[in-house]
């Protein structure tokens, strides 16, 4: 009845190797969906293309991989305008170019490139995370 039995406590140790593949699936899964949304992404001069980034952030639910753009018209790329947007403008409107040529538009069908990029390969992101954890 003599034996003692050590126990030794690797719980900081396994936190840390579990947050370092979570953060490397993150990054692998950012870097994936950024690509996705790129190759998604209409273009004429590439200037919505080429601001496409991702990151991997903390938030206050946990480590996120973010996709997107700061482009100040993406969001109209991706959701549409006017009649083609939920909750547009209903009617045509006119507008002058920069050349002062006038328009009528009833606005612009959505070209979705984001949220396809995400939903499309979420089996991909499974397989990126399921393989940083198990090998990880």
């Amino acid at each position: 009845m003599g034996t003692e039995i050590e126990v030794i406590d690797n719980t900081d140790e396994i936190l840390l190797l579990f947050t370092m593949a979570v953060n490397r699936a993150l990054e692998r899964c950012g870097m994936e969906g950024e690509k996705a949304a790129k190759d998604l992404c209409p273009y004429d001069e590439g200037n919505l293309r080429n601001s496409i980034t991702h990151q991997v952030v903390d938030s206050a639910s946990g480590p996120m991989a973010i996709i997107g753009t700061n482009n100040e018209y993406a969001a109209y790329v991706e959701l549409g305008t006017g009649q083609y947007y939920s909750g547009g403008r209903k009617t045509p409107w006119v507008y002058q170019d920069e050349k002062g040529e006038w328009h009528m538009t009833r606005g612009q069908k959505a070209k979705p490139y984001l949220k396809p990029a995400v939903t499309d390969n979420a089996s991909t992101f499974r397989k990126i995370i399921k393989d940083e954890l198990k090998n990880g």
